[in-house]
């Protein structure tokens, strides 16, 4: 196991913590979460901020197509393009889930995006930066990691 249910548990709080940070003069946070675990991070993310801050928090889905030719997204929501959008996802493999995201938020209007992941496996295919990230994980590219939720708890675990 890589990471238990408490690690991740601060990890997220620190997480949050650095959001709060990053947005010291703006009253409103949006967080935008990856479907599936990447949402699940970004609850967790949104508890801890609220339970620290005055802010007002704003948590959106966005689902993405797995597969190599489904260039499918699903975001239904609308907002105000000069906001700044923290995009959360569980793990960084290749970096394409991220780069696609980023894309279309910038293809829409948005140029404030920050990108957060909860493990980083430094194996990036694709030009996408991460600005915040949990731990940094270094793995053999066959490795894969993954966020699992069971019981009402989550872990990380290498398959």
């Amino acid at each position: 196991m890589i990471l238990e249910n408490d690690k991740i548990l601060r990890i997220c709080n620190r997480l949050a913590c650095q959001i709060v940070e990053e947005t010291d003069t703006s009253e409103k946070i949006v967080l935008v979460g990856v479907r599936e675990k990447g949402f699940e991070i970004a609850e967790i993310i949104e508890k801890q901020i609220k339970f620290f801050s005055k802010k007002k928090v704003k948590l959106y889905p966005i689902k993405i197509g797995k597969k190599n030719d489904d260039k499918k997204i699903k975001f239904d929501h609308k907002f105000s393009n000069d906001c700044l959008i923290f995009l959360i996802d569980d793990v960084l493999n290749t970096g394409k889930t991220l780069f696609k995201c980023v894309n279309y938020f910038f293809n829409i209007g948005f140029l404030n995006i920050k990108t957060i992941v909860l493990i980083d496996r430094d194996h990036k295919k694709f030009p996408v930066n991460v600005d915040i990230k949990g731990v940094s994980l270094s793995t053999n590219f066959e490795d894969t990691v993954k966020v699992l939720y069971e019981n009402k708890k989550l872990r990380a675990v290498l398959v």
